[in-house]
């Protein structure tokens, strides 16, 4: 290969991707790195490293001129930008072409002509693609958003026009929202990509989100590579993406993927890409945005085609021509991913930092059963996640030959993936891969909005599955004893024995049993008269253990806690109680403990940097009024007071950094 050496103008999970497809060509890396990620792994894995500034990426990641000095200092002479930061900058892509350095993406044209929305849509009409109905001009203020959204009708979605991956993107229903709407995106949208321009489209009810993945070379051909289904989406952030959708039918992707191919061609495509579109109910599907770049998401379509997207836009920026043509791709089975992230299901997915105490991921590879499980992450065990980026932790993939055989395999990947030490989806994640709707495939973009309306609060378990916790408890519970007795044993004298009868108590419900050994294991009975037959080599101390009960492998996260043990499992999050029937009998007399009150104080709900204060010691609000702005991991959050109230004091100011639960303010 003519490239000899590729700086990954990126970080995280995305640049150990990289690296791991120029290791296999034979191509030298090197990662650049700011304050925040001198020992991330991205800069293990590189073969150089450059200091390109402090932890925020306006003044690192997103500053040209220092990755440039990078390019020169290194030698490289090839740029792969990754996703995000630069990757869709027309001035980075031009400044590289200027110092006669390889750009591992698409020409200069097209990023322009595909990175600004309001272009885009025009040369997506142009080119016979189907587009939403919407004001492809600029949007001066927030009066003149309020006036067009009018025009268009509610509900309209108001976007930036450099935005991605959720960011400067809002929904709104009413005026209200769409001045709010139109302010905060824009905001968000200075902050993140340094261009707060706006426009405003209408919103599709019951849509989904589907993207063509297309892939060209710089000799005229492009090919479309599939579809991949991102509909699950929270706050516009995709969570869960599989290939291929389960709605299409071979006629409509055929005709997603022509379209997408004659907008690639419309603005002289090469490398991978991706067009975005909107699809209702009946199949109807328009166009939202063209991607100039590598998407989080291509593992799926990789794991379906068996096609190397990194290793396509390497080889394409060195000008070979493509290999395979449209009748040669075959899409394979079903692939499945999960976003994880480090925020907080429990506290309305807030985000979450710290240092990643415990992080062990399933075994990656071909399983058993004949699944795959992929694993693309850019942290490790004892690793710092950072308030200044993205919060994605990992990208988890399963693939199997039919969807149902991809969930399952995603559902039992996700109760063996180990992640202690931060807040993180894991629990919602095993949510979604366990909930009927999504097994049947009746997704839109509203789904999470629409099963948890009052957010997450965890699984509720099933009859059955209190029966299977309760089952691992008492295995775990005897175990542990059992092992006490054999300790004490070894004194002359002193022996004690496991009793047999105890009562397992969670979360208001309890089950009395007796559990007795086995030819294979134990057998617990339940005081209904059934039992379970439960092994496993797990003992008293691991953090994780495979059971079989009644046959059935499953893989539970388990720690001690109090007298009893906590499990998590299929997004369950319970404590278990195991206490012998008369404790549990003395137990129904002890007083409850109550909770401190702080109705009267708004505390800041995530680690981040006060950015607004909206009132003052003495101002009246009122219920739904603005109060102050967090900012973290690039997303702006706005805080509402809960009802009316007079402020007290107020606590904080802007550009302080707070932690989760400082007080912010009090009301009197």
């Amino acid at each position: 290969m003519t490239i000899k050496k590729i700086l990954i103008a990126n970080r995280g999970e995305i640049a150990c991707r990289v690296i791991r497809t120029a290791r296999k060509l034979g191509i030298a890396t090197v990662a650049v790195h700011s304050d925040a990620d001198r020992d991330a792994m991205h800069v293990k894995l590189a073969d150089e490293a450059v200091h390109i500034g402090p932890a925020p990426s306006a003044q690192s990641y997103l500053q040209i001129d220092k990755i440039i000095e990078a390019i020169r200092q290194t030698g490289a002479d090839a740029v792969h930008p990754g996703y995000g930061f630069l990757s869709e900058n027309q001035a980075f892509a031009e400044r590289l072409e200027q110092e006669g350095v390889i750009f591992i993406g698409p020409p200069v044209g097209a990023i322009q002509a595909m990175g600004d929305k309001i272009t885009s849509k025009k040369i997506a009409a142009e080119a016979g693609v189907s587009t939403v109905p919407g004001f492809m001009g600029l949007i001066s203020d927030a009066d003149e958003a309020v006036r067009i959204s009018n025009e268009i009708g509610y509900p309209v979605m108001i976007k930036a026009s450099a935005g991605g991956g959720g960011k400067g993107m809002r929904i709104a229903w009413n005026e209200t929202e769409a001045r709010e709407g139109f302010q905060a995106s824009k905001n968000e949208a200075k902050s993140s990509f340094g261009d707060d321009r706006i426009f405003i489209e209408k919103f599709v009810t019951q849509p989904r989100h589907i993207e063509i993945q297309v892939l060209g070379d710089k000799h005229g051909n492009v090919l479309y590579l599939g579809e991949r289904e991102c509909s699950i989406q929270r706050r516009n952030q995709k969570v869960i993406e599989e290939a291929p959708s389960p709605f299409l039918d071979a006629a409509t992707r055929k005709a997603m993927g022509e379209q997408a191919v004659a907008l690639a061609k419309a603005v002289g495509y090469h490398s991978a890409g991706t067009v975005e579109f909107i699809v209702d109910g009946d199949r109807n599907f328009y166009f939202l945005e063209m991607n100039t770049r590598l998407q989080v998401e291509h593992p799926v379509t990789e794991l379906i085609t068996g096609i190397d997207l990194v290793e396509q836009m390497i080889r394409v920026a060195e000008g070979e021509k493509l290999a395979f043509g449209q009748d040669d791709i075959r899409l394979d089975g079903w692939a499945i991913e999960s976003r994880l992230y480090a925020e907080d299901p429990y506290r309305n997915f807030l985000p979450s930092i710290g240092r990643l105490t415990r992080y062990r991921p399933p075994k990656e590879g071909v399983q058993a059963d004949g699944s795959v499980i992929r694993n693309d992450t850019g942290v490790y065990e004892g690793g710092e996640i950072s308030m200044y980026y993205d919060p994605m932790i990992a990208k988890l993939c399963t693939h199997a030959p039919t969807r149902g055989q991809a969930i399952a395999a995603m559902a039992d990947a996700l109760d063996h993936f180990e992640v202690e030490g931060i807040g993180h989806n894991l629990p919602f994640l095993s949510a979604v891969m366990n909930h009927p709707r999504f097994q049947e495939g009746r997704l839109t973009t509203a789904f999470i909005a629409e099963e948890w309306p009052e957010g997450f609060s965890g699984v509720v378990p099933s009859a059955e599955a209190e029966k299977t916790l309760a089952t691992v408890a008492a295995f775990a519970d005897y175990l542990e004893q059992d092992r006490k007795t054999k300790i004490s044993g070894t004194l002359a004298n002193h022996t004690r024995h496991v009793g047999s009868d105890f009562v397992a108590v969670s979360e208001g419900s309890a089950h009395r049993y007796r559990i007795e050994r086995s030819d294979k294991g134990f057998t617990v009975t339940f005081e209904d008269g059934t039992t379970h037959e439960i092994a496993s080599a797990w003992l008293p101390g691991a953090p994780h253990g495979r059971f079989a009960i009644d046959g059935r492998e499953i893989g539970v996260k388990i720690a001690r806690s109090s007298i009893g043990w906590r499990l998590r499992w299929h997004g369950i999050d319970r404590v278990v109680k195991v206490m012998t029937p008369r404790v549990h009998e003395l137990s129904q007399h002890m007083p409850v403990k109550q909770a401190a009150d702080t109705s009267k104080q708004l505390l800041c709900p995530m680690p981040g940097v006060i950015t607004q204060v909206l009132v003052k010691a003495g101002d009246q609000v009122e219920a739904g009024q603005s109060l102050a702005t967090v900012e973290a991991m690039k997303m702006e959050n706005m805080l509402k007071a809960e009802r009316r109230a007079v402020v007290k004091a107020v606590k904080v100011e802007p550009g302080q950094s707070l932690q989760v639960d400082e007080v912010i303010m009090e009301f009197e």
